[in-house]
């Protein structure tokens, strides 16, 4: 059977659109459903009491301490991890990844698609094994198991990247990580201070799991061309704005003929 865990933080509408789903097209393959939510404000815990879900609250969030205790919570073997703001969309998503992950005891986990990325790995069969940054799992549509967590908890000190940390350590530790034909879907669209957020985490994950170092020229560099793309965009953007502006024009004094 499957738990399905999902991460929230003041992501009512976009929480109550997956709850939907799920209960509606996904229950037959669903043993239960807990929310993990980071002390929300909004209305999230009375969204998914209404849909049957568990509301479990975290007061202190890290990735990797908001997977554990997601991994804690859950009461079977396959556990499938979503964002709010993610949600499934395949018929069958939830059976591939029974089928997958009871066809093989040695695999740890399963990343289901989404992306270019996705598509273009799962289709050119690069694995996790050569490629664990973008094979990897991935904590917001992915599929793992209990089993192999319970020997390999997420690591709490990392500032991101909880998932292809565990990925690339699992790995390490002889288990298989495959990609699953079941398709969701990630939709966000983050602000300025989450971009910035995320760019804080991205750049100390990138170091410590991957080794990518930085310099002060990369970083004058990356400055230098930020502010051109900035302005080129805005130009750009201002140009194709009047030139709407001057279509409409000629449009209201020389309209088409309605048919």
């Amino acid at each position: 059977m499957i738990s399905v865990v999902i991460r929230n933080k003041n992501q009512a509408p976009a929480l109550t659109f997956l709850l939907k789903n799920l209960t509606e097209r996904y229950a037959a393959d669903i043993a239960e459903i807990i929310v993990i939510d980071n002390v929300s404000i909004d209305n999230s815990e009375a969204v998914a009491l209404h849909y049957g879900a568990r509301f479990v609250t975290i007061e202190k969030f890290s990735y990797g301490g908001s997977a554990n205790r997601a991994a804690q919570e859950a009461q079977f073997p396959i556990v499938v991890i979503f964002s709010a703001h993610s949600y499934p969309v395949s018929h069958d998503f939830f059976k591939l990844i029974k089928e997958k992950m009871e066809a093989n005891s040695n695999l740890a986990g399963l990343r289901c698609l989404h992306s270019t990325n996705d598509y273009r790995n799962y289709i050119n069969k690069i694995s996790a094994k050569n490629d664990p940054n973008k094979s990897g799992l991935i904590f917001s549509g992915s599929a793992f198991s209990k089993k192999v967590w319970e020997k390999h908890p997420f690591r709490e000190d990392v500032a991101t990247f909880e998932d292809k940390e565990w990925s690339k350590r699992v790995l390490e530790n002889g288990y298989e990580i495959e990609f699953v034909p079941a398709i969701f879907h990630y939709e966000i669209k983050r602000t300025p201070q989450q971009q910035f957020f995320r760019f804080k985490n991205d750049l100390v994950g990138n170091y410590q799991l991957w080794h990518q170092d930085i310099s002060f020229l990369q970083a004058l560099k990356g400055l230098i061309v930020s502010i051109w793309n900035s302005a080129k965009n805005f130009l750009t953007e201002l140009k194709y704005t009047f030139l709407r502006f001057m279509y409409l024009l000629k449009f209201i004094k020389n309209k088409p003929k309605q048919f």
